[in-house]
């Protein structure tokens, strides 16, 4: 992640939070293998979606946001692993070949 990404990112955070939102803050916490993203990556998301920040697209982020539908609504934290190790001959873009630790967890305005 560059840092005009962490800026980018930070700020939809404060951004949110000071407007009262809940939001949920997805980073990549650990990558075995070839990923899209590195450790460090995150994404923040609301209610109606990403706000910033992206943790590797695809199928491997629908996962992620899936989570953070979840974790919005029951306030628990949670990691997700995301596997792209899938074989190339499937119908399944997620090929990178690596696995994903995303640390999944909300922000509530202070």
């Amino acid at each position: 992640m560059n840092t005009s990404e962490a800026i980018d990112t930070l700020q939809a955070l404060v951004h949110a939070t000071d407007g009262g939102e809940p939001v949920v803050l997805a980073t990549v916490v650990r990558t075995r293998g070839s990923t899209p993203r590195k450790e460090g990556a995150r994404m923040v998301v609301g209610r109606e979606g990403i706000l910033a920040g992206t943790v590797g697209g695809g199928c491997g982020e629908g996962q992620v946001l899936e989570a953070a539908g979840e974790v919005l609504a029951d306030g628990r934290t949670r990691t997700v692993e995301v596997d792209l190790t899938e074989d190339l001959l499937t119908l399944s873009p997620a090929v990178c070949g690596g696995i994903l630790e995303v640390r999944v967890e909300r922000v509530d305005p202070s």
